[in-house]
């Protein structure tokens, strides 16, 4: 499994400020498929700040990788913000998988995933709509983890050599919320959102998952093993 990291930025918050990131996830399987986890910010999104790190992009480092867009099959959408949906467009042929729950949110017209709507709902994309947990294959489970979205899902891996692996999305974006007692912020669904974290800390721990990604967590990308280097 390959971690694309896109960019990270510095955010300021009251306390301060807090570097935050951004990519997607590779999956290739044992029969070489190839499995996409989001897809980023588009190129061409407005940042209002300039990165504090910046790698190349994700179509160059997928095809770094061996990887061209019309060669991956799955797309699992985590959810449809913008930063997480910016090159959707280019996966012609695979078929995108959601929570029906986010999808029909979203394409009810929801002002929140309205910008990124020519990247998620590009004409001709295939689409799956999933209710709740699935297990999407051997090895590859989804979770479904509303609260910073409706229908919002994470997604757990098992690797022959590392274990399993948790991509946790947004569901948890920074490691210092991955607590039950984290305020969310304005818009998301306190209940649910908790009842998530609290969901994702029993599967960690029952599960014995040796690595859980926080997908927003500059920090703790800057530990974390980066394509072309690979978590097998």
């Amino acid at each position: 499994m390959y971690l694309i990291h896109q960019y990270s930025r510095d955010i300021a918050v009251p306390s301060g400020s807090i570097l935050m990131s951004t990519g997607c996830y590779l999956v290739q399987t044992d029969d070489g498929r190839n499995i996409l986890i989001d897809s980023g910010m588009p190129p061409d999104a407005d940042g209002s700040d300039p990165p504090t790190e910046e790698s190349a992009g994700i179509l160059a480092q997928l095809r770094e990788l061996g990887v061209r867009p019309e060669d991956v099959e799955v797309v699992i959408c985590t959810h449809f913000d913008i930063d997480h949906v910016g090159h959707h467009e280019h996966f012609i042929n695979a078929e995108h998988i959601v929570q029906r729950e986010q999808y029909d949110v979203a394409v009810s017209g929801a002002e929140r995933f309205a910008s990124g709507r020519s990247h998620w709902d590009a004409p001709g994309a295939q689409r799956r709509l999933v209710d709740g947990d699935v297990e999407l294959m051997p090895g590859l489970r989804l979770l479904e983890t509303s609260g910073h979205a409706p229908g919002h899902q994470s997604v757990l891996v098992t690797l022959p050599g590392t274990g399993p692996v948790l991509i946790a999305g947004d569901a948890v974006s920074l490691e210092r919320q991955f607590s039950v007692d984290r305020q969310p912020r304005s818009y998301e669904d306190a209940d649910r959102l908790r009842a998530s974290t609290r969901k994702l800390l029993d599967l960690v721990s029952r599960e014995k998952v040796a690595l859980t990604v926080f997908h927003h967590d500059g920090e703790q990308w800057r530990k974390l093993r980066r394509a072309p280097e690979a978590y097998e």
